[in-house]
């Protein structure tokens, strides 16, 4: 069998670099690569010219040189000695650059030497030998010759024959070279820390409007849009909104972008006003027909004598006008929750609200399964005692209905950090994801994989969620098949009482709380 294929490492996101960093490594990189360019540029050419000078001067010295040794050739012959370089430079001053001075008579060995000042060097039979080892391709040329250094060298010839190669040293020009370097590299270095903190100046001002209008947009961005009545008054400064500049004319449109979504945030919030107090006023002139509905409906239904079709057709009235008493009862209590009035604030404890609806959730499903688990000591909130309980008696309804007979429903209540936090959990079906996102809005329902048992206007979950709201806290749901938790979260009571042991009976209420977990068996 094949070994298995080892999988590719993910390749790493890379970091993207700023527009700052982008622009000063592009400016820094092309004036070094220019300043580069122009320093090969000048160092060829001051190089070549130096060189021109010394070949112009090596001309100059070799037709002196090759009179010289004419003129010594013809005395050591007279005097019947050999002809050296020491005998040609015996007595003679050198001037300017050191000399190279190496002769190969006719008649006798080779010899050479180098003069500086009033110092001579003789040179080595391996020295001659590279001597003449370049110059057997061409007249002059550059040789380097070890300790010496390196010499431009000629060759010339006297009339009896004697060959005369004469140099001068270029060490002079390699110093020249090296100092022109060493000036243009540090020229560079300067001007390039110049220019980097120059950039850096000029790149942060120039973008100081596009920060301002980032600061301006993160702080638009944290501000709480959905509801409520809302005001944008961050604006991009004056002076960093200026439409004559390419980053002026960014802030400029940000801060027209934010007057109009400023007025159409105010527009939506007049109609939610006007929404509002429409639904307000309705339901509150609804419940006095309603109430008269059902009044004669029931006044109707003690004559005993009535037709069976007309005792039915007035069960029916009174039932739908309860329904409807109930629906508008519901979108009063929305609107004034949406208003921020209906919560009368004092300590509450969650413990006791969990023990007491699901005492009055277990008659109306006996067929489910109850478990409570709550602490040994009080859970308490800073809370609406009426509105409370109408979460936990709304998140049980939901639990029960929405489930099947024989499905285990558990109600836990615990402290988490600064909040009290009160669970509920089924073993159910589960909540369609295409439907969880809009669970608390309002006339949602969950139908599509919840059996529905019974009716609902839809509203039962956005009621817990505007009064969770109006005390501080939180809801949640996390649903998957056979696991759907309801988490709701309220602020503890900055005034708690004294923990209430478990079977104590509260002032709130006349139920025990019973031990910490209890169960249908």
């Amino acid at each position: 069998m094949a070994d298995p294929v080892p999988p590719h490492p993910s390749p790493k996101m890379r970091t993207p670099l700023t527009l700052q960093t982008r622009l000063m490594g592009a400016v820094t990189g092309i004036v070094s690569l220019i300043v580069v360019i122009i320093a090969i540029i000048t160092s060829a050419a001051l190089s070549q010219a130096l060189e021109n000078a010394l070949a112009e001067q090596l001309r100059t010295t070799a037709t002196t040189t090759t009179s010289l040794v004419s003129q010594r050739e013809k005395l050591a012959a007279q005097n019947g000695i050999p002809l050296t370089t020491a005998f040609v430079l015996e007595g003679t001053q050198v001037q300017g650059a050191d000399l190279l001075l190496a002769l190969s008579p006719a008649d006798s060995a080779p010899s050479g030497r180098t003069v500086s000042g009033n110092s001579s060097t003789p040179l080595t039979d391996a020295q001659l030998l590279q001597i003449d080892h370049a110059l057997r391709s061409e007249n002059s040329t550059t040789v380097t010759l070890g300790s010496l250094g390196s010499y431009r060298i000629t060759v010339t010839q006297t009339s009896n024959g004697t060959a005369v190669v004469t140099g001068l040293s270029r060490e002079s020009n390699l110093r020249t070279i090296t100092q022109l370097f060493v000036v243009i590299a540090l020229a560079t270095v300067g001007g390039l820390l110049l220019l980097a903190i120059t950039t850096v100046i000029t790149i942060r001002v120039s973008l100081r409007p596009l920060r301002s209008v980032a600061a301006t947009a993160t702080r638009v961005a944290n501000q709480r849009l959905d509801q409520g009545a809302v005001s944008i008054t961050e604006r991009v400064p004056t002076a960093e909104a200026d439409p004559r500049t390419e980053t002026g004319l960014v802030g400029a449109a940000v801060n027209t972008m934010l007057d109009h979504l400023d007025s159409s945030l105010a527009a939506r919030q007049r109609n939610e006003e006007k929404m509002r107090r429409f639904v307000a006023d309705a339901s509150h002139e609804l419940r006095t027909p309603l109430a008269s509905i059902r009044g004669y409906s029931e006044l109707s239904l003690r004559h005993t004598d009535l037709p069976e079709a007309t005792h039915t057709a007035l069960e029916r009235i009174q039932a739908q006008s309860l329904r409807m008493t109930h629906l508008v009862e519901d979108l009063l209590l929305l609107a004034r929750l949406d208003e921020g009035r209906e919560l009368v604030l004092s300590p509450i404890d969650l413990s006791r609200l969990a023990v007491e609806g699901v005492e009055d959730a277990r008659p109306t499903a006996p067929d489910h399964e109850w478990e409570l688990d709550v602490p040994e000591e009080s859970v308490d909130v800073r809370g609406d005692l009426g509105r409370l309980q109408q979460v936990v008696t709304n998140l049980l309804a939901n639990a029960r209905t929405h489930t099947p007979a024989g499905t285990r429903i558990a109600v836990e209540v615990l402290r988490d950090g600064g909040h009290g936090v009160l669970r509920v959990r089924d073993d159910g079906p589960g909540i369609d994801p295409a439907v969880r996102e809009t669970l608390f809005a309002r006339f949602a329902r969950g139908d599509s994989s919840r059996t529905r048992a019974t009716g609902g206007t839809g509203l039962g979950l956005a009621i817990t969620k505007a009064i969770v709201d109006g005390h501080g806290g939180s809801i949640a749901v996390e649903s998957t098949p056979g696991n759907t938790v309801f988490t709701v979260r309220i602020p503890l009571s900055n005034a708690e009482t004294p923990a209430t042991p478990s079977g104590a009976i509260s002032s709130q209420g006349g139920h025990a709380i019973p031990d910490r977990t209890s169960s249908d068996d």
